[in-house]
């Protein structure tokens, strides 16, 4: 987690808004340190966190959540934490070796076709065994063990590559927004690489990353845009983020927009104002 970010935000683990859609993506820079950032933020504030992990494993993000103070085994073991390491059971999925609930949730990779039904069926059963609506409370949405969940995504363009239609991707983040955020007033952070420049003419191929940024764009509440810097390589300065809190104010769309300047540590990440850095002062 990084407490600069968390300012720019305006949140913390104590108090972040409910109900939202955050989109992380990068071109020409790798944008995963905000989903480090999130996956700790999500645990922090004691939220049920559901983790699809379609293009790391769980060793991957437990080494780095370690460094952040976070035990990701631990959160497992407590049911806090549901990971499916899509790399893992993937293999055993295409070779029928299993029939449990994660090679259920993978049955795309066999057929792309099927489309992603299993993949939102598992994820609305791990949501729904968050503690909200129990039996303490008759069923009407109040928090019980774990806070609102999460649904953390780290890369769905992993399923673009895998078949599975840009259509397809774009209807299970819409149900699962319903589920996740509208109903259940919980949150979801996804991952979308985009490749490229920003202003090359697209080639007609509508399955390409582009429209699938596009369309979850349309559903999200607040982006975080991560690119190269302009200028080419610097040591101090890995690259910049822009911010865009997107609001609706008498049905007109309103979009605030900020641009910063990063640099990610062992530990954590500085941000900064573009121009601001030690290393170009």
């Amino acid at each position: 987690m990084f407490p600069e970010l968390n300012a720019i935000l305006n949140t913390s683990p104590d108090n972040f808004k409910q109900g939202e859609l955050i989109l992380v993506s990068d071109r020409r820079a790798d944008a995963s340190f905000l989903v480090h950032h999130f996956l700790s933020f999500y645990l922090k504030a004691g939220c049920k966190v559901c983790f699809l992990g379609l293009a790391q494993s769980f060793s991957h993000y437990s080494a780095v959540s370690q460094r952040l103070g976070v035990s990701l085994t631990q959160a497992k073991e407590k049911g806090q934490l549901i990971f499916l390491e899509v790399l893992n059971e993937s293999l055993d999925v295409l070779l029928q070796k299993t029939s449990n609930t994660e090679s259920q949730a993978l049955d795309f990779l066999r057929d792309p076709a099927v489309g992603l039904r299993g993949l939102y069926d598992f994820v609305r059963a791990s949501v729904s065994d968050s503690g909200v609506g129990g039996e303490d409370d008759g069923g009407v949405g109040t928090v019980g063990r774990w806070g609102p969940p999460v649904l953390l995504v780290d890369d769905l363009t992993v399923l673009l590559s895998l078949g599975v239609s840009v259509g397809s991707v774009l209807d299970f983040s819409h149900y699962c927004f319903v589920t996740v955020c509208s109903q259940l007033k919980g949150n979801m952070v996804t991952l979308v690489r985009c490749e490229g420049e920003e202003d090359e003419d697209e080639d007609g191929d509508e399955e390409g990353s582009e429209r699938l940024l596009k369309g979850l764009t349309h559903q999200c509440c607040l982006t975080l845009h991560v690119q190269g810097l302009p200028t080419g390589f610097c040591r101090d300065i890995h690259g910049q983020v822009e911010v865009c809190w997107r609001k609706t104010q008498k049905d007109k769309p309103s979009n605030q927009r900020k641009l910063f300047q990063y640099k990610v540590h062992d530990k954590g990440a500085s941000f900064f104002a573009r121009g601001t850095s030690s290393a170009v002062l």
